[in-house]
């Protein structure tokens, strides 16, 4: 199984997925049991009729454990470990209850073998300890006919046949499970990628302007330190130069930052969009206008990079819209997503409340509301005429 870097918990339509793969492995392994039952009509015996009862239902709820460890990835592993143990306890419970159900008449424990057979797949990851497992439920099946006067043919067919016909369905299906997993884990990491790479351009960018700057300074200083005792004077030279260092070297770092802050709102848009799509959400887009001034065009792009974060951080969206117009003298960004929940962020959330101080510097407004799982942003900015 996948690791528990994402779980169905925190992904809507993975966890739709989840669903549906424990839907059909259930009703595939719960029907293994209905022809095990079946054997319980054909018993004369009312004391056998319950033992075997007894054995089926333990088996069936051993399954349906093994069943739910097998598309629970955040589930610890010694659970996992413990609900095998659990399954193999029953599949040796089975044979003194249930074997000598109809006896010579029906092969039910042998149903019980093709079931067990079946599980290989949710129980072992290795193909040879599958059929390991395999050959050491049909000699247990030879056992059983022999045991109870059955048809050793017969029990051999139904145990085998049926075992590795239910095994490649089972198997298949956990296999395109464990590759859905695996998807949604390499588009979070696509998207993790993405910010951390980011970052780290910033942070050579501020290297790249400070590390000249402040090794000069340290330079200057040393020497005026040196210089103070001897010449005043040029101590204070060397000292005033320090300080023109590093007020240019604070030029430097604000017009770097500027700079980052100042996207260019299409590059933006083309940038959260893509991220989002990679990530398995439909974007519809209705694109700026061309006309929009650059600093209300840098503003908006400002708004739209924490809007794209907190789709993939705090929601579990399936589709988003963003709209980006003008009217008159106010251009206005509306972004909408469908994956509302309780962590979804609000008008108190910190990176939220930095944007609206910002907008409200330039004029602007910053408003969120929430419907049912529709959660919105608008920002609107002021037009200079």
């Amino acid at each position: 199984m996948a690791s528990e870097a994402v779980t169905p918990r925190a992904d809507r339509r993975l966890h739709r997925a989840r669903q549906a793969t424990l839907f059909s492995l259930a009703t595939g392994v719960w029907a293994s049991v209905l022809l095990p039952a079946l054997g319980l009509t054909r018993e004369p015996d009312p004391g056998r009729v319950a033992l075997g009862a007894v054995g089926i239902l333990a088996f069936t709820i051993a399954q349906t454990v093994v069943l739910y460890a097998a598309v629970t990835p955040w589930l610890d592993p010694r659970w996992r470990r413990r609900a095998q143990l659990g399954l193999a306890g029953a599949a040796v419970l089975t044979v003194p209850l249930v074997a000598p159900v109809a006896a010579g008449r029906w092969p039910t424990w042998a149903w019980l073998g093709a079931a067990l057979i079946g599980m290989a797949p949710l129980l072992l990851v290795r193909l040879r300890a599958a059929l390991a497992l395999a050959a050491g439920v049909l000699v247990v099946a030879v056992a059983v006919a022999w045991w109870t006067g059955g048809s050793v043919p017969r029990h051999v067919a139904v145990t085998g046949g049926i075992g590795v016909a239910v095994a490649a369905v089972n198997g298949f299906q956990v296999w395109f499970w464990g590759l859905l997993v695996d998807a949604r884990q390499g588009q979070a990491a696509q998207a993790r990628l993405a910010a951390v790479e980011e970052r780290l351009r910033f942070a050579r960018d501020v290297h790249d302007v400070l590390g000249h700057s402040l090794t000069v300074i340290a330079l200057k200083a040393e020497l005026a330190a040196r210089l103070a005792p001897v010449d005043p004077e040029r101590t204070a030279r060397e000292a005033a130069e320090v300080q023109r260092l590093a007020a240019s070297a604070l030029i430097e770092v604000r017009e770097t930052v500027h700079g980052y802050r100042a996207v260019d709102l299409d590059e933006q848009l083309a940038a959260v969009v893509g991220v989002l799509r990679s990530c398995g959400v439909r974007c519809t887009v209705l694109p700026p206008p061309p006309d929009l001034p650059q600093p209300v065009a840098t503003e908006l792009a400002a708004v739209l990079r924490e809007a794209g974060t907190n789709v993939l951080r705090h929601s579990r969206a399936d589709w988003c819209r963003i709209r980006i117009e003008r009217e008159d003298d106010v251009a206005r960004m509306t972004v909408a997503n469908d994956g509302a929940d309780d962590r979804a962020p609000d008008a108190h959330s910190h990176g939220l409340r930095g944007l609206a101080d910002r907008l409200a510097a330039a004029g602007g407004e910053l408003r969120v509301r929430r419907e049912d799982t529709v959660f919105t942003l608008e920002a609107t900015v002021p037009v200079p005429s």
